[in-house]
């Protein structure tokens, strides 16, 4: 018993369809059988899974995550905020898992155990916006106000099919968003564009919010580097079927689409405007700095 690793498992039993809390005990014995110590905390509200991995996740040889992209990216937070490098398995159960998809966790919840149990440790860049960190997204505008304003139960129930919805919604009633970004501000590869948009996002991942799919050749997520998404406002529904054809097939070769790569984005926008991280509210600031952080998490895969 005293050789067997300590594992802290972080588990939101409200996540997704809320699956995960009905298998408990097979996933602790899987645990068990592997080699892992297991204690178990679960979360109650919003800032729990922070709090844990701050106060406990630097005690473990591994912290394993069982929620959605939101709960990774509290437990993510906490990790760095504190110092710990302590290696972090995910047990997707969320109702898109964006950011497990990205990095090929699609199987079953014990096939997630079994590759935090057999899986090595990998480095993975980590974004920072104004200050607080995301695992895979920050974005504004159309689809953005949809990973939490529709309802749980609602999410819960319909899957990506919510954030569609959604999206659509908002795309009818959406005004166009003016900003002005700057990209790796003083080196020779600054960059500066400007414009009404539809949506916008900085990204390392290659899904978002269920709908969004890019191509693995145009993705990689340790590389130094955040993905910058830009969607121009389309004035005529030629121009909405152009964007929508591409987005749907991760395409991305429009007019109305800018594609590119960065490690630090400034973003200049009109007051108001809201973004979200990782599928979380964060209210907006008229000036925002995101920054790529190297390497900040090590992953188990």
């Amino acid at each position: 018993m005293h050789n067997r690793k300590k594992l802290l498992l972080i588990m939101n039993p409200k996540s997704g369809v809320m699956l995960a809390p009905k298998y408990l005990s097979e996933l602790v014995e899987r645990f068990s059988r592997g080699g892992f110590l297991t204690q178990i905390l679960m979360t109650t509200a919003r800032g729990d899974a922070r709090d844990f991995a701050a106060e406990y996740g630097g005690e473990a040889d591994v912290v394993a995550v069982s929620g959605g992209d939101g709960t990774l990216n509290e437990v993510i937070d906490g990790m760095i905020t504190s110092g710990h490098n302590t290696s972090i398995g995910y047990i997707p159960s969320g109702s898109t898992n964006d950011f497990a998809n990205s990095i090929g966790l699609t199987g079953s919840i014990f096939d997630c155990v079994d590759t935090i149990i057999k899986g090595k440790a990998q480095p993975l860049d980590i974004g920072c916006f104004n200050g607080r960190y995301f695992s895979y997204v920050a974005s504004f505008g159309a689809f953005t106000s949809t990973s939490y304003s529709v309802p749980q139960t609602v999410k819960n129930m319909l899957g990506h099919t919510a954030y569609i919805l959604g999206g659509i919604k908002d795309i009818l009633t959406i005004r166009p968003i003016h900003a002005r970004i700057t990209t790796d501000r003083g080196t020779e590869t600054e960059y500066t564009c400007e414009g009404d948009y539809l949506f916008g996002a900085v990204c390392n991942s290659r899904s978002v919010a269920g709908i969004l799919k890019l191509d693995k050749q145009d993705i990689d997520m340790n590389d130094g580097l955040m993905e910058v998404l830009l969607v121009k406002m389309p004035h005529d529904i030629i121009k909405l079927n152009d964007i929508a054809f591409n987005m749907l097939n991760g395409t991305l070769h429009s007019d109305q689409i800018e594609f590119f790569s960065a490690k630090r984005i400034e973003v200049d926008i009109q007051k108001g405007t809201h973004w979200t991280l990782d599928g979380e509210y964060e209210e907006g600031a008229e000036h925002c700095e995101i920054s790529t952080m190297d390497s900040a998490i090590s992953l188990i895969l």
